[in-house]
């Protein structure tokens, strides 16, 4: 898998101006260059929005490492549980319209349906669910590997969920928080319960095409394939294991909490929208952005607090940065956006990661992007 240093060169679309050749864009740069050449990424990319509102796109690496194919820019990714954010957005949409009730029991919607050993959904909120305190066990804990032989297998969302109600709760509602794909699922199920309409419809008419994501959408049932251009996705069943390419698969298990395809300016699209009052009122999102502490044990990160499908983190120059972040087979994506407008999205193409610094240094880019756009210009 030998891979030339001139095809792991750094590029951007855009030449640098005199105010990038010491600011963001040079360090997004220097980023995506450690990425490929330290971390082994085969390809990274990045979209930044700084302070001026102007959006820069990067590519590093090759888009398929058998061939050495240019990293397309702004290409098509799967972004995993930024998928989350999504999903997310449309039930307090649904909350904004008097339709659902974030601290009613998921019973209401869905009832006789979250059953199991020690589970109980008249005792599970609709908060607990996207906040992750419900205590349900996390199904893709339990599934069969999807990076194996089953990746090409289509799942129901309610096979799923059984999957997930045969093991025991992890404690009770509202306790502790734990990370858990069972709270996207059942939040999916709740949106197709109160519009009558697939989740795939809802996220595509109320948010996708409400602020214009052309590049963004939810597979359908079978739809293996990314559609538009890409670079190919790689996996390693440990740092430094052979990266095999899995670029094709299908992403069903995922559904509501990781199914969607979106490219890196249109994360950040989405998350500006977000943040500026553009998919929620103003009570609704005050709600997204009410975080609760999560611990250091979950490996999201130091000083990461989670709101309602979306995370804060909190930068190294003060401030916190809003967003999600996904892995998923052949893809990881970090996300980063502040509330005066910049934004980041890097998306590499392995998971895991060749190495095990990788994913500290995809979120150390962020934050060093973030923090340098703020600094005062020569």
């Amino acid at each position: 898998m030998a891979v030339t240093a001139a095809a792991l060169a750094v590029s951007g679309t855009l030449a640098p101006t005199a105010a990038q050749a010491h600011g963001s864009g040079d360090v997004v740069r220097k980023g995506l260059d450690r990425l490929v050449h330290k971390d082994r990424y085969p390809a990274a990319l990045a979209a930044t929005v700084g302070r001026d509102g102007r959006t820069h796109h990067f590519t590093a690496g090759v888009a398929e490492v058998r061939t050495g194919a240019k990293v397309p820019v702004d290409g098509q990714v799967r972004v995993g549980s930024n998928t989350k954010a999504f999903t997310a957005t449309v039930v307090l949409q649904l909350v904004g319209e008097g339709r659902v009730a974030l601290d009613a029991p998921i019973e209401r919607y869905l009832p006789h349906l979250v059953r199991g050993k020690g589970i109980d959904g008249r005792r599970i909120t609709v908060r607990q669910l996207l906040q992750h305190t419900s205590g349900l066990p996390n199904y893709t804990d339990f599934i069969s590997d999807p990076t194996g032989k089953e990746r090409h297998t289509y799942v129901q969302p309610r096979t799923l969920l059984d999957v997930a109600l045969a093991h025991k709760a992890l404690f009770a509602p509202g306790t502790r928080w734990s990370y858990s794909n069972t709270n996207y699922l059942l939040a999916g199920l709740l949106i197709e319960k109160v519009t009558g309409r697939p989740l795939a419809d809802q996220i595509t008419h109320r948010v996708i095409d409400r602020i214009g994501l052309r590049h963004t959408y939810f597979p359908g049932v079978g739809d293996e394939r990314i559609r538009e251009a890409h670079p190919q996705g790689y996996f390693a069943s440990k740092p430094g294991a052979p990266l095999e390419n899995i670029t094709e698969l299908d992403p069903s298990w995922g559904w509501a909490a990781g199914q969607l395809i979106s490219t890196p300016s249109e994360l950040n699209r989405f998350f500006t929208a977000l943040l500026g009052g553009e998919l929620l009122k103003p009570a609704q999102l005050a709600q997204m952005r009410t975080t609760v502490e999560v611990p250091e044990s979950a490996g999201l990160g130091p000083g990461v607090r989670y709101g309602l499908g979306v995370t804060s983190t909190r930068l190294s120059c003060g401030g916190p940065a809003w967003g999600h972040g996904g892995d998923i087979p052949g893809y990881s994506t970090r996300t980063g956006a502040t509330g005066d407008g910049r934004a980041i999205t890097v998306a590499v193409t392995a998971d895991g990661p060749p190495t095990e610094r990788g994913p500290a240094d995809v979120q150390a880019l962020l934050d060093s992007a973030l923090c340098e756009d703020l600094r005062p210009r020569a």
